[in-house]
C-alpha cells in the first residue's frame, strides 16, 4: 500500500492542518469557541485528531468521529468523554493500556501494541458525518494502516467503521469473497494473504451501552478475541 505520507511526522502535520471540509471546520471551531460549561476553562483542541498509540502495533482500533467535548476538547483519541471512560477500561484489561482511564494528552496514558484512530478525524454537527466527508478522510486512515508495519488486525467500533473499512479493503487488499462480510458485534473476519484480519464490535457510544446494547462482558470479549489472535 502507497501512500504519500512516508513517515508519521509528515502525515500528522498535514492532517491536523487539515482545512478541506468547510462545514466540519466551521462546526470543530464553533464547538472549541462556546464550549460547554463544564469546560469553559479549557484551551479546546479544536482541530483534526491524530491517530494516537503504539506505531509498532500489531492492533488497530477504528471508530467514527471525534466527540464534540471529549476528543474535539482534548486532541487525542476517545480521550474525555463517556465512549472513551467505557473504551479504555476495557483495553486495561486486556493489557493494552498503562491506565484504566484518559483524561487529557498529558495523563501519561500509553498504549501497547494498539494504534487508535477513525473514519473521520474532525467532530461532525449531530455526530454524523457525510459520505464526501468521509471519503475526503480516509486517506489519512489509509496512510496510518500503511505506516503500521507491524498490523495484523483491526478491530472496527461500529457499522461505519466497520463499512468503511470493507472499501479500503476492497480497493488496496483487493479482496474477493463469495459473500460480503456483514456487520454483526464479535464476528471475526480472515481475508488471508497476510492481510489485517476484520474484528467488529458494537460502538462504545453512550446510547450503546446504557441501553444494554453493549454490556461490558460483551466488550471484554472483543479484546480477548482480539489478543488472541495477536498471539498474545
Amino acid at each position: 500500500m502507497k501512500t504519500g505520507f512516508s513517515t508519521w511526522e509528515d502525515l500528522n502535520r498535514t492532517l491536523v492542518a487539515c482545512q478541506i471540509c468547510p462545514r466540519l471546520v466551521e462546526w470543530r471551531e464553533r464547538v472549541a469557541r462556546e464550549k460547554r460549561r463544564a469546560y469553559a476553562d479549557w484551551q479546546y483542541w479544536g482541530k483534526p485528531v491524530p491517530g494516537f498509540g503504539d506505531q509498532q502495533a500489531g492492533l488497530l482500533i477504528v471508530g467514527l468521529a471525534p466527540g464534540a467535548h471529549g476528543s474535539n476538547r482534548t486532541g487525542r483519541m476517545f480521550t474525555g468523554d463517556a465512549s472513551g471512560d467505557f473504551l479504555y477500561p476495557a483495553l486495561y484489561e486486556a493489557g493494552f493500556a498503562s491506565q484504566p482511564f484518559a483524561r487529557d494528552r498529558s495523563d501519561g496514558l500509553e498504549l501497547r501494541r494498539v494504534f487508535i484512530s477513525a473514519v473521520c478525524r474532525c467532530v461532525p454537527p449531530e455526530n454524523k458525518p457525510t459520505s464526501v466527508e468521509i471519503g475526503n478522510c480516509l486517506p489519512y486512515l489509509r496512510a496510518e494502516i500503511a505506516l503500521l508495519k507491524r498490523l495484523q488486525g483491526i478491530v472496527a467500533l461500529g457499522n461505519i467503521a466497520f463499512s468503511q473499512l470493507l472499501k479500503l479493503y476492497k480497493n488496496e487488499f483487493h479482496i474477493e469473497k463469495n459473500e460480503k462480510p456483514v456487520f454483526a458485534n464479535n464476528r471475526l473476519y480472515e481475508f488471508g494473504n497476510r492481510v489485517p484480519w476484520l474484528l467488529a464490535s458494537y460502538h462504545p457510544s453512550r446510547q450503546n451501552t446504557q441501553t444494554g446494547r453493549l454490556t461490558r462482558q460483551m466488550f471484554v470479549k472483543i479484546w480477548q478475541k482480539a489478543k488472541e489472535r495477536l498471539g498474545e
